[in-house]
């Protein structure tokens, strides 16, 4: 797959066709470059003042994947301005339909298809006129309103053209139609238009776009998971095993202390729980129990909730068989801290320091907040014997801050300082699991996982749609990182309970919620789901999702059901929930063709021998799982 680029440099007129303010492709600054040359694996480009863009598209053969990086660098003898870079560019690509995933708070990853006509994207009579869909998404959360993906499909013969950027600040993607019925994808850093992003490239100097990812399949199941294969994380050395967490956010609601934690320390050991960690509220003012936001930033430990000090609470958890973990948000601060008057210190816009609702945010190019959280952070975490940190960002910078350049690429350099503590933290602490969130899942992004060990697939605690976040994740991210809730209640019925724990098996296990109040039938079904997940946890990491449906519209108020169907090799791993007005599964199975999607996938099927089965869907918001041979 070979993949353009295209530049745009700030006084450089617009292509004009009625595309100034939608998009700024073909305009002035590249009808001036000449692609100069042209292999397999690059294409060079370069204007009469020695400006040189390069396009590199690198075919992985091992995940059936083409890998887009572009740059450019400034061979001129002045200073020039961007306003735009694309990363990818697909032309020529004939499709009928546009797939993208939206995704807000606790609605993460919904698969949204419209054909080229509801978009208005038919060719234009004059074969000149701009057609464009453009979309992305702006600040800090690089995974709020979409994912940074697209999908083309040809359904005339069933082919899906899919990209994934490697974006974490603001960015876009185009859909455009001008010359023929034909598509062009791009996509890349939001641009001026988008968001406000100009940067100055300097006499000598290179820039390098983020990288994209794209590939080719027959269904967006098969594109995706070519797409999610080729994502490399850093995954620590001790969480290659699909261990299973508890957090105890939805047992404390952000309250804890050596006490609490002691005491579900007790009721985890000998589960097998891997990692037991503790979230928000363990700092703040000695005997504050207001609302743990408002004490964010200072991370100074709570010594009426912890009098013998956090080691105590760390050192009994390891006591217990079980590597602690804490929650962080080190990027904000928050009025109670002394640093949220530190102005020197934070991000800017307008002249002050950026405020959103009551946080404001460290500027994270800054020597001295580095040396600040290395003593807050990785010290603290090194002295108090963590294994595991949960790093939390809870909104966004939005359009831009203050900087050298332009907004949007100030903002770009404040995440990408971000991302390099991430990294800072691994190097200091190599066997860290470093659990990636924002709000749940605003940074469901692939560069950010590819610097974290697993991620909170959502803020989905208890929600009915607690499963379909976690089918939707799976598409767009590793399912051995998507870390999904199952919160347990002494009221829960045993219906509830293997709803809950069944949309588990659609990624890492995570529990939370009164677990010494359970009783011992409840906790009995709670440990025979950890068992089933146990033998599931290989087709989990290593296999291939090939069957995904969910027929409700109504995420708040689901209908129907949904079916996974995940294999890897003869063996396979099939997940069904009920919803409101469900079916049992077999009708569900017959009603949509399942084993027709699953004969296309492995030529050897013929019928499924069920070797272990966890949970009953009898009634509405029930569940099963089963492990499955293929005979």
């Amino acid at each position: 797959m070979k993949s353009r680029g295209e530049v745009k440099f700030a006084g450089d007129g617009y292509a004009g066709f009625y595309s100034c303010g939608l998009t700024m492709q073909d305009s002035n600054t590249f009808k001036a470059f000449k692609e100069i040359s042209s292999t397999d694996t690059e294409t060079v480009y370069e204007n009469p003042d020695k400006v040189r863009l390069v396009v590199s598209h690198v075919y992985d053969e091992a995940t059936d994947t083409t890998r887009i990086e572009t740059s450019i660098t400034n061979n001129s003898n002045k200073d020039v301005k961007l306003e735009m870079l694309t990363s990818f560019m697909l032309g020529g690509i004939k499709a009928d339909k546009i797939i993208r995933f939206t995704s807000f708070w606790s609605a993460e990853g919904r698969m949204k298809t419209d054909t080229i006509a509801d978009l208005n994207l038919e060719q234009a009579w004059n074969h000149m006129a701009f057609r464009v869909e453009k979309f992305g998404s702006v600040g800090s959360m690089p995974v709020r309103r979409y994912f940074p993906f697209v999908a083309a499909v040809d359904s005339e013969t069933n082919t899906y053209t899919a990209v994934q950027l490697y974006c974490p600040s603001s960015w876009q993607m185009e859909v455009t139609v001008r010359h023929d019925d034909n598509l062009t994808l791009s996509g890349g850093i939001a641009d001026a238009d988008f968001g406000a992003w100009t940067k100055v490239l300097k006499k000598n100097e290179t820039f390098v776009a983020p990288r994209a990812v794209a590939a080719v399949g027959h269904s967006i199941d098969d594109v995706c998971h070519k797409i999610v294969s080729a994502q490399k994380p850093d995954v620590s050395p001790v969480d290659t095993d699909m261990a299973i967490a508890f957090n105890e956010y939805c047992t404390t609601w952000g309250d804890p202390s050596t006490e609490n934690m002691k005491k579900i320390a007790d009721k985890l050991e000998g589960k097998g729980i891997k990692y037991l960690v503790m979230d928000s509220g363990w700092y703040g003012e000695d005997g504050f129990s207001g609302y743990w936001f408002e004490n964010t930033g200072d991370w100074r430990v709570n010594k009426a909730k912890f009098p013998g000090g956090i080691k105590e609470m760390t050192s009994y958890i390891r006591s217990k068989g079980m590597i602690p973990g804490i929650w962080f948000e080190f990027e904000v601060v928050t009025p109670k801290c002394d640093i949220f008057y530190m102005d020197d210190h934070l991000v800017k816009k307008d002249g002050v320091p950026l405020t959103v609702g009551d946080r404001r945010y460290l500027d994270m190019e800054d020597p001295w907040v580095i040396n600040h959280l290395k003593e807050k952070v990785i010290d603290f975490l090194k002295e108090n014997d963590f294994g595991y940190i949960k790093v939390d960002y809870n909104d966004s910078l939005g359009l831009g801050v203050e900087g050298p350049d332009g907004l949007g690429e100030n903002l770009r350099r404040k995440i990408a300082a971000t991302q390099d503590f991430f990294k800072l933290m691994k190097k200091e602490i190599p066997d860290l699991v470093i659990e990636n969130c924002s709000s749940g899942g605003h940074r469901l992004e692939a560069s950010f996982m590819e610097i974290a060990s697993q991620a909170s697939f959502s803020d989905a605690h208890e929600i009915v749609q607690l499963p379909i976040i976690a089918a939707n994740t799976q598409r767009l991210v590793k399912p051995s990182q998507t870390q999904i809730w199952s919160v347990m209640r002494k009221e829960d019925s045993d219906n509830r309970i293997y709803y809950s724990m069944c949309a588990t098996m659609l990624g890492r296990m995570g529990l939370s919620g009164d677990i010494y109040n359970l009783s011992d039938d409840q906790w009995k079904l709670v440990d025979d789901a950890m068992d089933f997940y146990r033998k599931s946890s290989d087709i989990i990491k290593n296999g291939k999702t090939i069957v995904n449906l969910c027929d409700t519209i109504s995420y708040n108020n689901p209908t129907g059901g949904q079916l996974v169907v995940r294999i890897k090799g003869d063996t396979g791993l099939l997940v069904y929930h009920r919803f409101e007005k469900s079916t049992d599964l077999e009708e569900f199975v017959d009603k949509n063709d399942i084993l027709s999607i699953v004969a296309k996938e492995n030529a050897s099927w013929k019928e499924m021998d069920i070797i272990e089965e966890y949970g009953k869907a009898q009634d509405d918001f029930s569940a099963m799982a089963c492990i499955f041979k293929i005979q």
